[in-house]
Order: C-alpha cells, then structure tokens, then sequence
C-alpha cells in the first residue's frame, strides 16, 4: 500500500471512525484522538491528533497486515489538490513530503473536504 519507491496513490473514502482495523486502534495511545478514517476496498488511512496509520491488508484473506506510521514531525511540508469543477468521480490529493525527501500521495474519491484534511495536517505539522 505504501511505497515510498514511487507515488503512493489511494482510492479513499470516508467511513465512520468505529470501523477502524482492530491491529490500527490497539496501535493507538490513551490520549490519541483519531480525526478521520479512511478506506479503499481493503486498506485504510487512519488520521489522528498525532500522526497518520496506514493499514495494509495483504495476501487473499487480509489476516496478515503491514501497518505504517507517519507521524506529522517527520513532514516537512505537503500539499492539497481540490477537486476540478464538474468531474464525473470528483477527486482530490494530500501529498506528503518528508525530511529524507520520501514523498506519499493519498487520493480521495467522491465526497471529501481534503481542505479540512489539510487544515488538519496544517494544525499538527506547525
């Protein structure tokens, strides 16, 4: 899911915050308070007060599982892409660009307000 060998691109959606993986939410700290959960058909993008969990669900039955953390210190700066005036499946970016020059891009399909994803990101990277 991850690769940071070449743009990491995503089909997102927005899911409600309980359906987050159970190998993600035992990850979390006490005080961590997740923001967003996102998901493709079987992977997702877990945005919290304190970093972003990638979750990927590997092999036919998705028991075994490679779950990244990036957390917000390491971003150097990142970028917002809104969606384009009359698009038949509106999408948007979040491009990410770390400090040993890794780059990863999160793509959001169908309704999403990657402005307030930024404004996130924004409030815990300055």
């Amino acid at each position: 899911m991850l690769d940071f060998t070449k743009d990491s691109v995503f089909n997102l959606k927005k899911i409600d915050d309980f359906k987050i993986n159970k190998n993600a939410a035992a990850i979390l700290l006490d005080e961590e308070k997740v923001l967003g959960v996102y998901r493709t058909v079987r992977d997702q993008v877990i945005f919290t007060d304190k970093r972003i969990i990638t979750v990927d669900e590997e092999g036919m039955t998705g028991t075994r599982q490679e779950i990244f953390n990036l957390p917000y210190s390491k971003i150097q700066y990142f970028a917002v892409t809104t969606k384009g005036f009359l698009e038949l499946i509106p999408d948007c970016e979040l491009t990410l660009y770390f400090a040993d020059k890794r780059v990863a891009v999160f793509e959001f399909r169908g309704k999403n307000d990657i402005l307030e994803i930024g404004r996130s990101v924004s409030r815990y990277t300055l």
